[in-house]
């Protein structure tokens, strides 16, 4: 398994928090009652399992080894990459303030708005990345190269991430998805 590989495994989990996230905005959106627990504990889960974790690797392994075998950083697939983590970021950001407090509707409306927004920007981000960005990676990268982004995935599950943590998230996801069942 190539860790392309790896970072499309972490897409698959991350899409069925985006898929939790939109069933939530959605009813929220009519009006339904929606426990605000979801918003926080995805607004936990992007924060950690998406950015920190997943897009740790891609920026300071992946994107860095792509950008030293002639990968321009400044324009071109990575340069939008970077961009659009920093799009997620502000979204996430706005989701975990608004879930962190009783919604009246116009906090109410724009916690969808921020859902909705980052749901959709992950989603065609994945597929740029899965279609795109790791396809040329492994073209470009030697088995050497291969090998070290290995073990730097490996010490950023092991001293970022920390024991149990991937174990703790996808129990959170199936919890989750019953909630919004």
């Amino acid at each position: 398994m190539k860790p392309t590989d790896e970072l499309m495994d972490e897409h698959r989990v991350i899409e069925r928090m985006l898929a939790v996230v939109s069933v939530a905005a959605n009813r929220l959106d009519k009006g339904e009652k929606v426990d605000r627990e979801v918003f926080v504990s995805a607004a936990d889960f992007f924060k950690n399992f998406a950015d920190k974790c997943h897009h740790g690797k891609e920026e300071k392994i992946l994107f860095e080894k792509m950008m030293e075998r002639g990968v321009s950083g400044e324009v071109g697939p990575i340069a939008v990459m970077l961009r659009e983590h920093e799009d997620g970021r502000a979204h996430v950001r706005r989701i975990a303030e608004l879930s962190a407090k009783k919604l009246d509707k116009k906090d109410s409306q724009e916690l969808v708005k921020h859902a909705r927004g980052y749901a959709e920007l992950l989603s065609q981000h994945i597929m740029k990345e899965d279609n795109v960005l790791y396809p040329m990676a492994n073209q470009i990268l030697t088995p050497e190269d291969q090998e070290e982004l290995e073990k730097g995935f490996a010490e950023v599950e092991e001293k970022v991430m920390g024991p149990g943590v991937h174990e703790k998230y996808h129990k959170m996801i199936e919890e989750l998805e019953l909630k919004v069942a």
